[in-house]
């Protein structure tokens, strides 16, 4: 079973989303039948590499809110992401643009480091407080995933990836997908945001159903068939 997880890493419903999805996956029966997959999606493509000013002021300003309902809404998702174990330092975070980011998510997957890589760059985020469109950054945190600090920089020096990032959030518009993170089960099932971990066992658990349907179980006194027809003709 292939889940496919649409998310950025300046998003913090994403960060506490993977954790969910995490212990969704924990208590999933057949976790170790199922291939995860980070896909690429920016909230701002427009960004610059590094924002100016404090999360606050910046929150305020794009919903149109006071600084005290801005600061509430952080401490909201301060006290959401305690209850996952994730310790969100808002007064710290450098947010960019996040294009290589994605990027180095792509080169991770190819590597076998892409969920090392996916989370130590949403740490770095919302924990560390690391300019993360800055890329001698994202050289640094992608080797202490486990990649290659000379390959992610001659990755981040090109162009690569680049094709597989906008095929990424091309896939995400035919979706519908317009907010993150979003799960997308066997390319059938899709679950919206960071849903409780139950929700998210359950989503797995039905998707594996349909595409692992029980056999049945013959009963019979005596175990041997009983009559039946078969092509045009019937043992009666």
């Amino acid at each position: 079973m292939k889940v496919e997880i649409w998310s950025d890493v300046v998003c913090p419903c994403c960060y506490v989303g993977k954790r969910r999805f995490e212990a969704a996956l924990a208590a999933f029966q057949h976790a170790d039948d199922v291939e995860v997959t980070w896909r690429s999606f920016e909230l701002d493509p427009g960004a610059p590499a590094e924002r100016e000013g404090d999360y606050v002021s910046r929150l305020a300003a794009k919903y149109e809110v006071s600084a005290v309902e801005a600061q509430a809404m952080v401490d909201r998702m301060t006290d959401s992401a305690a209850t996952e174990g994730i310790s969100m330092r808002f007064d710290r975070a450098r947010p960019g643009n996040t294009f290589d980011a994605h990027r180095l998510i792509h080169l991770a997957g190819e590597r076998g480091v892409q969920d090392a890589v996916k989370e130590r760059l949403l740490a770095a985020t919302f924990t560390d407080g690391e300019p993360i469109g800055d890329r001698d950054t994202l050289v640094r945190l992608g080797a202490d995933a486990g990649l290659d600090a000379d390959e992610a920089r001659s990755v981040l020096e090109t162009d690569a990836y680049a094709d597989d990032v906008r095929a990424d959030e091309r896939q995400a518009a035919a979706f519908g997908i317009s907010a993150v993170p979003f799960f997308v089960i066997d390319r059938t099932y899709g679950v919206s945001g960071a849903q409780p971990a139950p929700v998210l066992r359950s989503a797995l658990e039905r998707a594996w159903a349909e595409s692992h349907p029980t056999p049945l179980t013959a009963v019979g006194a005596t175990g041997d068939a009983g009559p039946g027809c078969e092509g045009d003709s019937c043992a009666v």
